[in-house]
This record gives C-alpha cells, structure tokens and sequence, in this order.
C-alpha cells in the first residue's frame, strides 16, 4: 500500500476512531490535551508502517496500544511516578503475537466518550470553548470545519481549543460524569455539541460528500446514551426526536452520483419509517414530561411536519412557520430567523418570504454563510426574476466550501441564465 493509499485509510480512520482512542486515553492519562497527542503521534506511526505492514485487522485497537506504548515513554521521560505507569501497562492487552486485543477497545466505551463530552462541556470553559473543543474531541472536526460551523474566523477557534486544553489540564478537572446537581449546567452545551456534530455529517460543511454518516451515527448513538442517563430531561428527548427524524432522511438526500436533492424533490418513499417511528416516540416522550418547551422541541416538532407529510404538497407549511416564530423566541439567531423566511416564503408566498431575507442582508454572521444566497435565489426563481436568482446562486458557489453544494448552486445559476 502506498503512503498516499495509506494517508487516505487514516483520514478515514480518524473520523470513526479518534473520538474512541482519545476518550479512552483521558480516561488513563487524565488530560484531553495530552491524549489528543498521543492520539496524533500513534496516526503518526500508522502513516509509516501501514504502508509495508498493511492495513491492521482492528485499526482502533492497534491506534490504541501504539498511544498507550507512547504514554508509558512519555511519563517515563516525565519521571512520573511508577504507580502511573503500572497502571497504564496493565491496560495495554497484546497477543502473543503482538497483536492488540480487538475488543479491548469497546470496553466501556460509551461511558468514556460521555466523560469526555461533559469534561469538554466543563464551566470552566467558555461556552464557545466547550464546543469548539468537544467537536474537535469527539467529532474528530478540523479546526477549519468548527469554523464554518461557527460562522466565526478560523484562528479564533484554533486559539479558543488550545486555551482550552490548556485550562482543563491547568484546573486538574476530574475524568468522570458529573452528579445529577452539576449535570444540569452543562446539558446545554452537551445537546448544542452533539447536534453540531450531528449536523456536519447530515450536511458537511466542506469536501466532496453531502454526507457523513458515521458523524451522524455518532451523534445519535451519543444521544440515545445520553436519553438513558438522564431519562427526565425533555430536551435530551427532543434532540434525540430531531436527530432521528432528520436521520431518516439520509438516503433520499442524494442521488446515485451523490449530488444533493432537496428537501421537497426528495422520494419519500426512501425515507427511513423506522427513524421515523423513532423520532416521533421521542418527541411525545419529551412533550409527556412537561414544562417549558425549549428549542429542541420545537425543532424536533418542526422536523415532525416533514415526516408525517406523505407528500411535499401534503406538508403543513402555516404550522412550520409558526414553529420557526415559537423558535425564534426561544433560539433567536440570524439562522432561525432565515429558516423562517423559507417556511413563511412556502406558506404565504415567495415575496412575503424574500422581504424577510433582505432584512438578513445586513446581519455580518451570514456575510459568508451560502445558504443566504442560495435561500434568496430560490424566493426570486419563484418570483421570475431570474437575472437576480442567477446572481445570487453564482454569489452561493462562491461561498459554499462543499464540492457538491457548488456544484448544485452553479446548475440552479445556469438554470435561471436559460429562462
């Protein structure tokens, strides 16, 4: 195998398993910053003999007895004491072979990757440093992609995951999942990472695909974990509901040659009804608990109007809009706002719509944000003004760092430039 073949294997590696290995390690070593590291430095070595070796039987269990080998040097050379190290070499399991042991590495988890997401969630923290870090942790996100997300400048982010790092280590903060008092501070930001991460495998920001399923997979997988530890709690119920239906999705949302379908060209009838049963358990799970609906909830019941509608011409567009203005009180944001012009463009008529995306213009978050423009476009196709609607789509490729959403954007421009 060639070191570009082998480069190409680890890219996909660290997306499934880096989360698990730097979980897994922090539980060990006691500090996210340094199993960050050794995480890197095990890929490292990958790099280099995977491509005469081969590729390992378990990747993640290999990754993960080469990090552990490299925490045992590197608190010998720290001249920790040896307590440490016994510890650490009682948890690194080889075959006589050499080999590691290939279940060693699922053991326990799932309760490792949420210690990992509360530490990373700790108050200690900003609450743009907790996400910013927890999806560079357990999203396994480039700092270029948390950027995007965060519709915010790149070196802002880098900055905010190493001051983070940083104070986790400096503040000694204990490698376990909070007491029921101090869980609640930070459930917030728990769902807000954990959708985030969602969001970039259903829609990813950059690259060549539309899709990212395993990021999905984890998500909602961490979701459901976390609906069984805090069971009362309408919100982690919600997240869950939105997640599962947005899921069911997936395969709908692009073609044999993986381009993009929107939303209201999708066949429903590949629509997962099983993530669909799914979700909307969970959203009546989550309304039965009462109390304040908060912006999963409303959402999730948003996501609810899509997936209960058999047909596009079916879907309850007053209802959506009058969920994105519940939303809008308790979620403001320049992003609700815009999914609110689109639900009000589709009830009431484009114009109505457009009017409500020209006061977004302004706003300096969507300066770089595509789907401004592409929303825009979309409002003046249906308005026949399709001078302004080619514009606006061309503005949108321009902007869109996924191959396959500027791809899409120049085919909607070039339609309009043929009307």
């Amino acid at each position: 195998m060639s070191t570009v073949e082998t480069q190409r294997t680890l890219d996909a590696v660290w997306r499934i398993e880096s989360p698990k290995l730097i979980a897994g390690l922090s539980r060990i070593v006691r500090d996210v910053g340094v199993a960050e590291e050794l995480v890197q430095d095990a890929f490292v070595s990958a790099l280099v003999q995977w491509p005469e070796s081969g590729i390992p039987r378990n990747p993640g269990a290999w990754l993960m007895a080469v990090a552990k080998r490299r925490a045992i040097d590197r608190f010998r050379r720290e001249d920790v004491v040896e307590l440490k190290h016994q510890e650490i070499a009682r948890e690194i399991q080889l075959h006589e072979t050499g080999e590691p042991d290939v279940d060693a590495l699922d053991d326990d988890i799932g309760d490792d990757l949420l210690r990992l997401i509360f530490i990373a969630c700790h108050p200690v923290l900003s609450t743009e440093a907790r996400i910013a870090l927890t999806l560079r942790l357990l999203g396994g996100l480039s700092t270029s992609d948390i950027a995007r997300a965060f519709l915010v400048a790149e070196p802002v982010v880098a900055q905010r995951i190493v001051r983070a790092k940083r104070t986790l280590s400096e503040a000694h903060i204990p490698f376990e999942v909070p007491n029921a008092s101090e869980r609640a501070a930070r459930l917030s930001s728990v769902l807000g990472v954990l959708y985030l991460i969602f969001n970039e495998g259903y829609a990813a920001s950059a690259g060549d695909d539309v899709l990212r399923p395993a990021l999905c997979e984890d998500a909602l997988w961490l979701g459901r974990v976390l609906a069984q530890l805090v069971p009362d709690d309408s919100e982690v119920h919600a997240l869950v509901a939105l997640m599962e239906i947005q899921a069911s999705r997936s395969t709908a949302r692009v073609n044999a040659s993986g381009e993009p379908i929107l939303l209201l060209d999708q066949d429903r009838g590949r629509w997962d009804q099983l993530l669909i049963r799914r979700g909307l358990a969970a959203l009546e799970r989550a309304e039965a608990l009462g109390g304040a609906l908060g912006p999963y909830a409303f959402q999730a019941a948003i996501a609810a109007c899509h997936a209960r509608a058999h047909t596009a011409e079916q879907t309850d567009w007053t209802r959506i809009a009058a969920l994105y203005d519940a939303l809008a009180q308790v979620l403001p944001s320049p992003v609700v706002q815009l999914n609110r012009a689109v639900a009000v463009g589709m009830a009431y008529g484009a114009a109505a719509g457009l009017e409500l995306v020209d006061a977004l213009r302004s706003e300096p978050s969507l300066k770089a944000y595509h789907l401004l423009s592409s929303v825009r476009g979309d409002l003046l196709e249906k308005l026949s003004r399709f001078g302004e609607a080619q514009t606006e789509f061309e503005h949108a490729a321009e902007l869109a760092h996924n191959v396959r959403d500027r791809t899409l954007m120049r085919e909607r421009a070039a339609r309009c430039a043929h009307r």
